[in-house]
């Protein structure tokens, strides 16, 4: 009888097979698990990469607004400062056109006082270049408005943030500026309330920014800069004085702006830079800032709004010293004018560099009541005014400059009073937003 087939090295066979096929298929799975994973892992920074340069981190909606356009401002500025074509603009926007003519910088160029000086260096003859970040703070088409009209002029606006320490440099690299005009800012007092960050990223880290790529500058640029009345705080001494105390600030705004004084006396004493810092007083006319009460008191008038007319809390009225915007330009041209030559170079102080502070002001307070009345006359429309007391947001209730100092030293007069310029400035307003109110016709024929 036949033995049974031995299947032994059969059954070894299959299992043998089996196995390889249970490794090869364990292979297959890592590896496939593996690439799987890092594909993941790829896609996961890709999207947390976009995700953190268009949605940065959440403070408030006023901050990310202004947080997601620094850094994309930031991003964008640095990598298109450079090229032939971009230079060429640059360099022929900077060059003066008469003899021994100023080549400045203006920060802040599309702004309401930046976009006046810009204009009125540009038509003597000086070289100027303007730097803005065109943020939302108010509404950038006026921004935009205003960048047009100095494109007219050949004045060309670098779109670009104090911030971005690289395009600064390339700046200088492509102009030998002689001088910087800087009025770039974070402006307002009641919106550092909202937004205190905003305040401290311009005002103090970009000033910082800006001296420190002058201070390496060859040669070093003189610098005439923003301050603001509001640094005289709660001082209760009247008029302003440059010798009053300015150490109690009511607003975050006017402590930046305090601070912004302390680092010009820090650079000019370590750098030699020539530093000159102008306190405006309450600055009005065409193509202003929407956030000031002037302005928004027209359109509210215009569109039949109640307005808050301020008091004190024992029932004054609120006063400020109006200041309009071409005595104000005339102000900081003498300041420029009069700027001694910075006395450093590449970061070393060589000698004693001047140091100065200004007021520029109207001399004459007005009450808000008072400026209230004019628009109506303007405008030919009763106000509805709402009269309620100040609340505590940092507005001070009284302004009024000394302007002796810069007479002095530049001839600084101001010549406009507040009628004569509101007429000047609801004029500008009503062609600009294109209204047909019962507007006095007078304005319209009116220079």
């Amino acid at each position: 009888m036949l033995s049974p087939p031995d299947t032994s090295k059969t059954m070894k066979l299959e299992r043998y097979n089996s196995y390889i096929r249970k490794v090869n298929s364990t292979k297959l799975l890592n590896a496939s698990s593996k690439l799987l994973f890092r594909a993941t892992l790829l896609i996961a920074l890709i999207l947390v990469f976009l995700f953190t340069f268009n949605y940065p981190p959440l403070s408030s909606s006023e901050n990310n607004t202004n947080h997601h356009f620094h850094t994309r401002t930031n991003f964008l500025s640095s990598a298109f400062g450079g090229g032939a074509a971009w230079e060429k603009q640059v360099r022929h926007s900077s060059t003066p056109r008469r003899p021994n003519g100023m080549s400045v910088l203006v920060t802040g160029a599309a702004g309401f006082v930046g976009s006046h000086c810009s204009l009125a260096l540009k038509k003597r003859g000086d070289g100027v270049l303007g730097l803005d970040n065109f943020n939302s703070y108010y509404d950038p088409s006026l921004k935009r408005a205003r960048q047009a009209l100095l494109k007219q002029h050949q004045i060309f606006i670098v779109e670009g943030d104090l911030n971005d320490a690289p395009l600064l440099s390339k700046l200088f690299d492509v102009v030998p500026f002689t001088h910087i005009l800087h009025l770039a800012a974070q402006a307002g007092v009641r919106y550092a309330m909202q937004n205190p960050q905003s305040y401290i990223s311009s005002n103090i880290a970009g000033f910082v920014n800006l001296l420190e790529v002058a201070k390496t500058a060859k040669p070093q640029p003189a610098i005439v800069w923003a301050s603001s009345s509001s640094v005289y705080g709660l001082n209760t001494e009247n008029p302003f004085s440059e010798l009053h105390r300015t150490d109690q600030p009511a607003s975050l705004y006017a402590a930046t702006k305090k601070a912004g004084e302390e680092i010009a006396h820090t650079y000019n004493h370590i750098y030699g830079l020539s530093l000159t810092g102008l306190r405006f007083f309450t600055v009005y006319g065409p193509w202003g800032r929407p956030d000031m009460a002037y302005f928004f008191f027209t359109k509210d008038i215009l569109q039949g709004k109640n307005i808050d007319v301020y008091q004190t809390k024992d029932g004054k009225e609120v006063a400020r010293d109006f200041t309009y915007i071409d005595d104000i330009v005339k102000g900081c041209i003498g300041a420029l004018d009069t700027a001694e030559k910075s006395t450093g170079s590449g970061g070393k102080k060589k000698g004693p560099a001047q140091l100065r502070i200004y007021n520029l002001g109207n001399t004459s307070p007005v009450a808000v009541g008072k400026l209230v009345g004019i628009l109506e006359g303007l405008l030919s429309t009763k106000a509805k005014k709402h009269v309620i007391k100040m609340p505590a947001n940092g507005d001070v209730p009284y302004t009024h400059a000394n302007v002796t100092l810069a007479f002095k030293d530049f001839g600084y007069k101001p010549t406009t009073d507040l009628a004569s310029g509101l007429r000047k400035f609801v004029k500008w307003y009503v062609g600009y937003y294109g209204i047909q109110p019962r507007v006095k016709k007078d304005i319209h024929d009116s220079a």
